[in-house]
């Protein structure tokens, strides 16, 4: 148990989807009292129908803020925005579920532009809903970045032993390799170092990925990205004493990242850091925002629209999400 709680806001989804079912099979669980002050930030009536629906039995607590939350196993403290009717469907594309999810997550980004709170953890959104509400984002990442002011934000995914921050994400391999530059290395470099500082890590041990084939092996592979991509960015962070060594091959780093060489790896593009977090399992996955005035974390699945309501659905990956924003969320010391 922890002697510092920290407060993480936990947005409903869209309301339509598994989000209300694996909220409440996440704060079922007394080990996540233990470590954290949770609360959802929803509709009432659509968790009532969640706890019917898993036959859950959990007192829910109406609040206005973050501080009224009680923080005790057997309760979920909500802040309710009753913004869906009682009837909602569940597993349907609707607008009135797409505003609803958004306006959760604006919600609990304005208690972290308030310092409220520690960090957000969000189940699913469809982005479907969420462009018929009149909402045009690509998802979360694009709304927490608008609605917080952040220009430099990055991807980072985590599983056990096991983290990777990425320089580029959703874009073709062509694409990510002219978009990749010293600059952005830089910055890339630099988040994965603040994160892990703010997380209690005094001095944490980065690693950098090459873009080629053995780190580009001294220019025998590739047309000397390492040296004009990467390289500057690594000397003039190690000048400011940042630890972090590279480039180094991809096929090996992420094997000595995972024995405990390194505490987190930086990859240059979507599936060079994808893939290995995927193989260690989907259900331990989740995604995380850094860069933002607080940590964000979030399940590594959709809404999943046809199980919807069904009492299937896995918590797993939210309880991971969870604990992830415990172990990023800022320290404060006794």
């Amino acid at each position: 148990m922890t002697s510092y709680k920290p407060s993480i806001a936990i947005t409903m989804g869209d309301p339509s989807g598994v989000g209300p079912e694996i909220i409440v099979k996440s704060l079922n669980d007394k080990n996540i009292y233990d470590n954290c002050s949770p609360f959802v930030v929803g509709d009432v009536k659509i968790l009532k129908r969640a706890l019917n629906v898993t036959n859950i039995d959990l007192e829910l607590n109406s609040i206005t803020k973050p501080e009224e939350a009680k923080s005790q196993y057997g309760t979920i403290d909500i802040i309710d925005l009753d913004l869906v009717s009682e009837d909602l469907p569940w597993g349907q594309v609707s607008p009135e579920a797409g505003n609803a999810a958004f306006r959760y997550l604006e919600r609990a980004i304005q208690y972290a532009n308030e310092g409220k709170i520690q960090g957000i953890c969000t189940a699913p959104l469809n982005k479907e809903a969420l462009h018929k509400a009149g909402h045009i984002y690509p998802g979360h990442t694009e709304i927490l970045a608008e609605l917080t002011n952040t220009k430099d934000f990055a991807m980072m995914l985590s599983a056990p032993a096991l983290r990777v921050i990425h320089v580029t994400t959703h874009i073709g391999l062509l694409d990510a390799i002219h978009k990749i530059n010293a600059e952005r290395q830089y910055t890339v470099i630099k988040l994965a170092h603040e994160t892990l500082q703010k997380a209690g890590i005094e001095s944490p041990r980065i690693a950098v990925c090459g873009i080629n084939p053995h780190a580009g092996e001294n220019g025998l592979f590739g047309h000397g990205e390492e040296e004009e991509k990467i390289v500057p960015a690594i000397e003039k962070a190690q000048a400011e004493g940042i630890n972090v060594q590279g480039p180094l091959p991809a096929d090996t780093l992420f094997f000595r990242a995972r024995r405990g060489d390194f505490d987190i790896v930086v990859a240059q593009y979507h599936d060079q850091g994808h893939g290995p977090i995927k193989v260690l399992g989907l259900e331990a996955g989740v995604n995380i925002t850094v860069g933002l005035p607080t940590i964000r974390t979030s399940v590594d699945h959709g809404t999943a629209f046809d199980i919807a309501g069904k009492n299937i659905a896995d918590e797993q990956s939210l309880k991971e999400a969870l604990r992830m924003a415990v172990e990023l969320a800022p320290k404060k010391k006794a």
